[in-house]
């Protein structure tokens, strides 16, 4: 079973937690059920983590997902004996462009299809166990579903909507330094002003507005005006920060993605090379489409083994 999933873009500035945009940059994931033991081979980035045998993290989730699929079924274990698995990724790891959540995916979307019994976890326990794994949906939920998504948490689990996003076109600015998720967040206040917390949540809704309704970038760099988080997380990635305060002040509606280093601008290439000085060197420039699909089976012939 060989499955693609996007790479994502979450908070997108004020929208902490809640807002994702599936990007069109993918893992390729192919998962084979054999007869006994255990196969990994990597491609591209997470090679230094393709020896960690049963502790790989799509591992841990396809065995994870078959036994929530066993107890769904009812009938009994199908887990398999033997896993061979091919991945072929090209999201940067620990940039803050959703690679765990892709990896998180792409397992239970071939473990889904794997099993016999797949048919029994619907898209809304598919992100229930995704957030599960991951901690928060704002990054399982566009990789799940494509597109423009706002996840929310309730008492009875995570839920999202997809919107469909009039602006198409993002430039992912990528630097070669990583930085993992757990210090970013490690650095965020337990508390926050309230006028901070107000502006954000007029942001947020201005920006669902700007995507959705294709307003124009005036309006969507007032949109991408946060106060909950970036500023804290400045001291972990101080080019990052620069090359947004840089963007904006040129006029470029940009944020950082995710929990960071990546920086994502609301623009296109040729905008973005006309101000060269501005962003300066040192930055692996991605110029991206909204994924309007999200993770799914592929069919034909696998890229994994071209």
């Amino acid at each position: 079973m060989l499955v693609r999933t996007p790479a994502t873009s979450a908070n997108l500035g004020p929208g902490f937690d809640s807002l994702g945009l599936a990007l069109t940059l993918y893992d390729d994931v192919e998962v084979e059920v054999t007869g006994a033991g255990l196969s990994i081979e990597v491609d591209g980035e997470g090679t230094e983590v393709a020896d960690r045998g049963e502790r790989h993290l799509i591992v841990k989730v396809l065995r994870r997902t078959f036994d929530v699929l066993d107890d769904l079924a009812g009938s009994g274990p199908a887990r398999p004996d033997g896993i061979r698995l091919r991945c072929r990724n090209r999201i940067p790891h620990s940039r803050g462009l959703g690679s765990s959540s892709a990896a998180i995916v792409a397992a239970i979307v071939a473990a889904r299809a794997l099993h016999p019994g797949g048919g029994l976890l619907d898209d809304a326990a598919a992100l229930r166990l995704a957030t599960e794994i991951e901690g928060h949906p704002d990054n399982v939920a566009p990789c799940l579903a494509g597109g423009l998504t706002v996840a929310w948490t309730t008492p009875q689990g995570p839920r999202s909507v997809r919107l469909e996003s009039r602006i198409t076109q993002v430039v992912a600015l990528v630097p070669e330094q990583r930085l993992a998720t757990e210090r970013a967040r490690g650095l965020l206040p337990g508390t926050v002003p309230h006028g901070d917390a107000a502006a954000n949540a007029g942001r947020a809704a201005l920006l669902v507005a700007a995507l959705t309704g294709g307003l124009d970038a005036g309006v969507l760099l007032d949109a991408t005006e946060d106060r909950l988080h970036q500023d804290y997380r400045a001291p972990a990635m101080p080019e990052s920060a620069a090359l947004v305060g840089r963007l904006r002040d040129a006029g470029v509606p940009a944020v950082i993605s995710g929990a960071g280093p990546t920086v994502l601008a609301f623009t296109t290439a040729s905008q973005v090379d006309s101000i060269g000085p501005e962003v300066g060197n040192g930055w692996h420039e991605h110029p991206l489409d909204v994924a309007t699909r999200g993770a799914y089976v592929m069919t034909g012939e696998s890229e994994v083994r071209a």
